[in-house]
């Protein structure tokens, strides 16, 4: 009961400082143009005040403070509703929000540890080949894969990159790998849109030990990813066009597809798909051990 009661603790102490840290990068995004507003003079930001959007979101300009602070007070999903109104922000932000602030807001359960697919998905991933193709959990640790991806994204002695306690994990990966052993070609724009992804999912998991460990452990080893995350920003999983580098097989272009899987929350199959007749033979000559 003592250790339950630990981590709940600890979850109110992160999550308390994580909403007013979210609150405040995305005031400072919207301009009194964005909302209709006079610049002003002797403005020091280029984002609003905070009287201005509890004046825009009308709720009292003590409260709205207090709530940037981190203190603890109570929010109903209407005032959440307003606030997120004036601050634009999308659904993804929107439901971060809602997370942060301890307010319902289509509550999913998730397992807190990797877990494997089963035989089930894992048949679906080898059925996929030669299209390369992977489950991922909210953290992106590579919980089961296929022939073709392994081939895609092994590091040239054969052997995965692994994260912290030797848990297979992308980002850990992405960001600990030297820059020009990189399989992605636009890491400045790819990188940045999954370190928002995973702070999506991170609401939802404030103040969970592994979650609070990965994060802490990866900002140490890696500034960059430390930069990221302290930007703020929050994107939803989605299909993007993304170009890899394999050290045989030259540049890949491939678009990924992310799908859920039923009975595993926060988990998800990404599939690859060539986007030319090159890239397409690339694939094809790497499972033919080229």
């Amino acid at each position: 009961m003592g250790d339950v009661t630990t981590v709940a603790v600890a979850g109110e102490t992160r999550r308390r400082p994580e909403l007013a840290a979210f609150l405040r990068s995305r005031r400072a995004r919207v301009t009194p143009q964005d909302v209709g507003m006079p610049p002003g003079l002797r403005r020091r930001t280029p984002g609003l005040r905070r009287e201005e959007v509890a004046q825009l979101s009308g709720v009292g300009v003590t409260w709205y403070t207090w709530l940037e602070q981190g203190r603890p007070i109570n929010a109903s999903s209407q005032v959440l509703d307003a606030v997120a109104r004036t601050l634009r922000l999308d659904r993804p932000e929107r439901e971060h929000l809602y997370h942060l602030a301890e307010v319902p807001y289509e509550p999913e359960s998730a397992p807190e540890h990797a877990v494997g697919a089963g035989p089930e998905i894992q048949g679906i991933l080898d059925a996929l080949v030669p299209l390369p193709a992977v489950v991922y959990n909210a953290r992106y640790d590579v919980l089961a894969t296929n022939a073709t991806y392994e081939m895609m994204f092994l590091r040239e002695d054969g052997r995965p990159w692994t994260g912290p306690l030797g848990v297979r994990n992308v980002l850990w990966s992405l960001f600990t790998m030297p820059a020009d052993k990189c399989p992605v070609v636009e890491r400045h724009l790819e990188l940045p849109l999954m370190v928002a992804q995973l702070r999506g999912a991170y609401g939802r998991h404030v103040g969970e030990p592994a979650w609070e460990s990965f994060v802490r452990l990866l900002s140490e080893a890696s500034p960059y990813f430390a930069e990221l995350w302290r930007s703020g920003d929050v994107v939803p999983p989605g299909t993007r066009v993304k170009t890899f580098r394999h050290h045989r097989a030259g540049e890949i272009r491939m678009t990924s597809v992310s799908l859920s899987i039923n009975g595993m929350p926060e988990c998800r199959i990404v599939t690859y798909t060539p986007n030319d007749e090159e890239s397409r033979r690339s694939i094809d000559l790497l499972l033919n051990g080229a």
